[in-house]
């Protein structure tokens, strides 16, 4: 806070553009963190959400926001980054990993963002995983979330020396509708985000994507009108 003599900590929040980063980026603003937000570029065939990331940078004043070129579509292995169609109208409470997992995806992003934590002397990292509702990724798990943060101790020079990171989960264990709530709660601006996984070429979401069912049903339990379609209805 400029002019206010408080020092105020700094956290880096992976900011992917979509609804779950924006609300986690909104509550390390709320609990006085200096906010430097990390987005990813990594192949992914829904990169209209790059531009979402800039715009809730924007409305959310961050003290910094760097886009990092991370070409994951190199490897393959994932339907979000070219490999085999977005599955549409799949049963996601359905047990399996869909193939829209990214191999590794969210070690390689918080690794960047453990980078950045350590040369900023920052040692707060803010992640918008969910294990309620969410696809079934591995990588979106408190055991991972814990592995992880007991590896920075290990692998930096900042862990060596007695620092010991935090990698904040807000949302990990709220459903799809509480996020929403919270982040309604905390005025956020829903029709910036995007969060489909095979948008049409204007940046329509498909609304048959395990995304788009996600946050169709958060905002129907929520008992709010997702902004996001009510533009797309108005522009038909």
């Amino acid at each position: 806070m400029a002019g206010s003599g408080i020092r105020m900590k700094k956290a880096v929040v992976l900011l992917s553009g979509g609804l779950d980063s924006y609300t986690a980026a909104a509550i390390a603003r709320a609990e006085a963190y200096e906010v430097y937000a990390l987005t990813i570029a990594y192949g992914q065939r829904h990169a209209i959400e790059i531009e979402s990331a800039r715009q809730v940078a924007r409305a959310l004043g961050v003290a910094r926001h760097v886009e990092l070129q991370i070409d994951l579509a190199a490897f393959g292995g994932s339907a979000l980054t070219g490999t085999g169609d977005v599955p549409r109208d799949r049963d996601i409470d359905a047990q399996g990993i869909p193939s829209t997992y990214v191999p590794a995806r969210n070690t390689v992003f918080l690794s960047l963002a453990l980078a950045w934590a350590e040369s900023l002397g920052a040692s707060d990292l803010f992640i918008g995983v969910n294990a309620l509702d969410y696809s079934g990724y591995p990588d979106c798990r408190p055991a991972f979330i814990e592995a992880f943060a007991a590896m920075a101790a290990l692998a930096t020079k900042a862990g060596a020396e007695g620092s010991r990171f935090r990698v904040h989960t807000p949302l990990i264990s709220l459903s799809k509708a509480d996020i929403i709530r919270r982040g309604i709660a905390l005025g956020l601006d829903y029709g910036l985000t995007h969060s489909c996984y095979d948008p049409a070429p204007d940046g329509a979401p498909c609304a048959h994507c395990d995304s788009c069912v996600l946050r169709a049903r958060g905002f129907a339990e929520a008992g709010v009108i997702d902004p996001i379609v009510a533009r797309t209805r108005s522009s038909r």
